[in-house]
């Protein structure tokens, strides 16, 4: 292969994780149950987070407890998405991106 082909298909490469890293960073991620909605970019920017009981104000530990295992979730969906979409361009970069 010549050095302007493998330019030209680096090009291609780096397009392509260019647009996959877009979309997910644009994506809205969402945890919810009875007591709590949290939404987070694919950027892991949280956009949202609504109490949807009150009376889980009134249990301060449960309530960290609640928002604690919400924003881990959404993070884990991120995490989930970018393996599954750009992991075929990273190719055991490990992180890199």
């Amino acid at each position: 292969m010549n050095m302007q082909a493998m330019m030209a298909q680096a090009r291609k490469l780096q397009r392509d994780i260019e647009k996959a890293t877009s979309e997910i960073n644009e994506s809205i991620f969402k945890y919810e149950n009875d007591n709590i909605l949290v939404e987070c970019l694919g950027s892991n920017e949280l956009k949202k987070i609504e109490i949807k009981n009150d009376a889980i104000l009134e249990d301060k530990d449960m309530l960290g407890d609640i928002i604690l295992v919400a924003v881990n979730d959404v993070i884990n969906q991120i995490n989930k998405v970018k393996e599954e979409k750009l992991g075929k361009y990273t190719n055991g970069l490990g992180g890199l991106f």
